[in-house]
């Protein structure tokens, strides 16, 4: 669908295409997604686009909220909630099961249905769980919905570490080594599953890196430097998700490559390096979020080496079938191979972003960005494609 041939009424003038930017969601990464939708709801161009922001509650309720992007920043080193830019705690929203319609409903109990009119496309900027990783996609493509960003596969391999894994390996990416903790395996026999995280430490040498397998933003991962703290980091790792992921330490520096799609297939930008942070011990939620620790764009690399993360972040992009956009994380080793750590179907989205950032050093600004995604997503159908 192009912009030029919205339903109109005859004798009227084309109506501009309708945004729904839908944020929060059920999990822990509810308050970034929450950053990340203030700065797209900033930068959407009002005069090209309408916009109807859509929350999405820790509970699950979908709720109109205010368009008050200001409202969606770190405060005093929190993160903000959808509840806070909502005036009712009872009225929810609901869209479209019909594919033949895309018009909006709000409702509160004891009133009648409220239109709030038709949709032309979503624009998802959540993250993790419930939302980033197929769930929300799954919804949209019933709906007959287009949105921005990945589908149903794609997002389900882009949030779970180790399926992303295994699919990078079956198309001759090269990823670090690792072993996965299920949840059967913990609670049935903890001392083999703990032994499989020693023999990796065995093979691989510590420190190692659990982690929630199906989380991101860096929340629930903790770098363990010997057997004493292995239980306390498993323990925070299951807070988030019951299967864990347990990765070697890699030594080298950490290469990032953004990847967009255009009419003529994806492209990569240059790519940029993250630097050791230097109050913290990795780069962990609050040197991302809190402290935004800056990275190096352009990353100070050789011609051949930008060539090849370039093409390896595409590579990663269609591996997994991704659309819209990917960043891909590497790290460079000291021996001059690129490993894939992984990849983010909706990264991090403010403009201080890693994404955005890469891509205005490619010649691409952020208001252009995020209009590029919502024209990307007005082309493609939903279904099979």
């Amino acid at each position: 669908m192009s912009t030029e041939n919205l339903p109109q009424s005859p004798g009227q003038p084309p109506r501009k295409p309708r945004v729904a930017v839908v944020f929060g969601g059920r999990s822990s990464e509810h308050g970034i997604s929450m950053v990340t939708a203030g700065a797209v709801l900033r930068a959407i161009d009002r005069a090209k686009y309408d916009v109807l922001p859509i929350g999405i509650t820790r509970e699950g309720r979908w709720v109109l909220t205010a368009d008050e992007p200001e409202r969606m920043a770190i405060s005093d080193r929190r993160t903000p909630e959808v509840e806070d830019l909502t005036d009712s705690g009872e009225g929810g929203v609901v869209l479209p099961v019909d594919p033949a319609n895309r018009e909006v409903v709000y409702s509160e109990p004891g009133s009648v249905p409220k239109a709030l009119g038709e949709i032309d496309v979503v624009f998802p900027v959540l993250h993790g769980p419930y939302g980033e990783d197929g769930t929300l996609q799954g919804l949209l493509e019933l709906s007959g919905v287009p949105y921005v960003g990945s589908g149903v596969l794609a997002s389900a391999v882009g949030q779970d570490k180790e399926y992303m894994k295994r699919v990078f390996t079956s198309f001759g990416l090269k990823v670090g080594p690792y072993v996965v903790i299920r949840p059967r395996e913990w609670e049935q026999d903890q001392s083999a599953a703990r032994k499989k995280i020693v023999d990796l430490a065995g093979d691989h040498g510590w420190p190692l890196f659990v982690k929630p397998a199906r989380a991101g933003s860096s929340i629930g991962i903790t770098k363990v430097e010997d057997l004493s703290g292995l239980d306390e980091a498993i323990a925070e790792a299951q807070r988030h998700d019951p299967k864990i992921l347990v990765e070697a330490a890699l030594r080298g520096r950490e290469i990032e490559c953004g990847v967009l799609e255009f009419e003529d297939g994806p492209r990569a930008s240059v790519p940029a390096e993250i630097p050791p942070p230097d109050a913290h011990a990795y780069y962990d939620f609050e040197a991302k979020y809190i402290d935004s620790t800056p990275g190096i764009v352009p990353a100070p690399l050789t011609d051949e080496e930008t060539a090849e993360v370039q093409r390896l972040a595409v590579d990663a992009f269609e591996a997994a079938s991704c659309e819209g956009l990917v960043r891909a994380d590497f790290f460079l080793t000291e021996d001059g191979e690129f490993v894939i750590n992984e990849i983010n179907t909706m990264p991090g989205f403010t403009p201080i972003s890693m994404y955005p950032q890469m891509w205005q050093a490619s010649g691409i600004s952020y208001p252009d960005l995020v209009d590029q995604l919502i024209q990307a997503a007005l082309r493609r159908s939903t279904g099979l494609r």
